[in-house]
């Protein structure tokens, strides 16, 4: 049987033709978007994400759950924050439910299988945070808008106090396993203290020394900033790739093979590759690395909790991703289409 485009609408007026045919473009569009892969598709299957938060899009192409939680503050009531079609976060909910009061994201929901969500940082060695019992406090909800594939999103807006983790972590690398780990943040919004890192660490919130911890970071250096990005190693911090000050948005990565190397690579989320240190050998105390494989946020391994710095998107890997796998994400963080005017 022929189908017959001329016979389907006869009868009907050329208004409704034409909005059916603009109907029709968007959502062939959408589900263009939806079935793109994202980067927790473009690693290999020899390094699958075993974490996975973001508060703009989804990481892989088949999620379809909420990727984080807000909790408003005029009566303490809270909602989780959807996708739309196109798999980008959908602001409009917090929006409205947020409406006349503020919010505060209370809950980063993990997109793997794994479900290691992310909820505020209990207190460490290093230190309490502000909050009851001595945790830290969340992010405001609002406070780091943007936009991505031309939706508006919020980031998540960490300054001094703030943080999250989990203990009690599935399937990340732990006593030298081999991992990656990246983050969307930007340079715009740091400091000089410790310690603004999304990654693994300790799972009793203490400085266990050298090797204990496996996190991506970005901070800044002398005054004017000078930020730099590197894996926090415990008690140290390596690699100090340089990032171009005025980078509103950055792409975060390391990888290593946790007995005897490791790599940084940092890059425009907007546009571009990416530049790397190559491949260089673990410091002296650090081969083997000892990971414990707890996941923080905006903090220290310890709790160090005086950083500032912007997160959107983030990922944790088990096994080493190589160069390949590194740059195939970072073109899809670009086309992704992330923008916006950050306060510096």
């Amino acid at each position: 049987m022929k189908f017959n485009s001329a016979s389907l609408f006869a009868g009907f007026p050329l208004r409704a033709i034409l909005l059916f045919a603009v109907a029709f473009k968007s959502f062939a569009a959408a589900s263009a978007q939806s079935v793109a892969p994202r980067p927790c598709d473009l690693f290999a299957s020899a390094t699958p994400c075993v974490a996975a938060f973001s508060t703009t899009r989804a990481l892989y192409r088949a999620y379809s759950g909420s990727l984080y939680q807000v909790t408003r503050q005029s009566d303490k009531a809270y909602t989780d924050i959807g996708l739309l079609r196109d798999g980008y976060a959908n602001a409009a909910e917090q929006d409205a439910f947020c409406s006349h009061t503020s919010c505060i994201i209370t809950k980063l929901y993990d997109q793997s299988s794994n479900h290691n969500d992310l909820t505020p940082a209990p207190p460490g060695g290093a230190a309490h945070g502000p909050g009851p019992g001595g945790y830290d406090i969340p992010a405001p909800a609002s406070a780091l808008a943007a936009t991505i594939g031309g939706h508006k999103v919020y980031g998540v807006d960490i300054s001094p106090g703030m943080g999250y983790r989990n203990d009690s972590s599935n399937q990340t690398a732990i006593d030298g396993q081999p991992e990656g780990v990246y983050m969307v943040t930007s340079a715009l919004n740091l400091n000089e203290k410790c310690c603004f890192d999304f990654g693994n660490a300790e799972a009793n919130n203490l400085d266990n020394k050298a090797g204990h911890m496996d996190a991506i970071n970005i901070m800044c250096h002398g005054n004017p900033c000078s930020p730099d990005a590197g894996l926090d190693m415990e008690d140290g911090i390596y690699g100090h790739l340089k990032v171009p000050a005025d980078t509103a948005f950055v792409t975060d990565m390391g990888a290593s093979d946790g007995q005897h190397t490791y790599v940084i690579y940092e890059g425009n989320a907007q546009s571009g590759t990416l530049t790397t240190t190559g491949t260089i050998p673990l410091p002296n105390g650090y081969q083997p690395m000892r990971q414990e494989g707890a996941i923080i946020l905006g903090i220290g391994g310890d709790n160090s909790n005086w950083a500032k710095g912007c997160f959107f998107e983030g990922v944790m890997t088990r096994g080493m991703p190589d160069a390949q796998a590194m740059e195939a994400v970072q073109s899809n963080i670009v086309a992704a289409g992330y923008a916006g005017q950050l306060k510096p």
